[in-house]
């Protein structure tokens, strides 16, 4: 039986539909229509309700490196006590190790450059994100709605780009077999080059949130 603050692979294909990205170099999974119409349009409206400009942790001088932007959606809210719900059903992890729901927004032009989710064991702002909560173990990202040209998500070590689809969810885990934080999971929110893209992403932890 997996640890409450986990998810794995056994646990992830046992859900219909589910399917794992073929690679030895990172645990990667998709799963289509996750969530139905509905319910993404009623997280597009509480991203459009919320949105501000999108920020970084080790900032690294690019103020072109992520130029999204980003809203937290409140736990209140029916539509995303209902994504917990499902989140929790296909993931395995209790929710006292999630981050608060994000929501992101990329409109023509905009990108979030190639990057890693987990936190940089040398970076400097690695104690300030990690010291209680400890480090990203999984991403659970879902797509929201179609966009007509652009807005993948790249990851180079698999060449391989996934399209925004509605609903469709797509999780990793950024860790190797050892715990170690894997930079194989190094991934590319490339530009949107017409029409507007919303995503939610949510992270669990090592330990509980907060």
């Amino acid at each position: 039986m997996s640890a409450p603050c986990e998810s794995s692979a056994e646990l992830l294909t046992r859900v219909p539909g589910v399917q794992r990205i073929p690679s030895s170099k990172l645990e990667i999974f998709q799963l289509r229509n996750f969530l139905d119409t509905d319910s993404c349009r009623a997280l597009i409206e509480l991203i459009d309700a919320g949105r501000r400009p999108s920020t970084i942790a080790d900032d690294n001088g690019d103020h072109y490196f992520r130029t999204s932007e980003t809203c937290d959606l409140d736990p209140g809210e029916p539509a995303v006590q209902e994504l917990e719900r499902k989140l929790l059903a296909l993931s395995g992890i209790e929710a006292r190790f999630g981050e608060p729901v994000q929501g992101q927004r990329y409109d023509i032009g905009q990108e979030f450059k190639p990057h890693t989710d987990y936190f940089a064991p040398d970076g400097r702002d690695y104690d300030t994100y990690c010291s209680v909560a400890g480090q990203r173990s999984w991403t659970f990202m879902v797509y929201l709605n179609e966009v007509a040209s652009g807005g993948g998500t790249r990851f180079k070590v698999l060449g391989k780009i996934f399209r925004p689809q509605t609903g469709k969810l797509l999780c990793w885990n950024n860790r190797r077999p050892d715990g170690s934080v894997n930079p194989n999971t190094l991934h590319h929110g490339m530009k949107v080059r017409s029409g507007v893209k919303y995503v939610i992403t949510k992270w669990y932890r090592e330990k509980p949130w907060g």
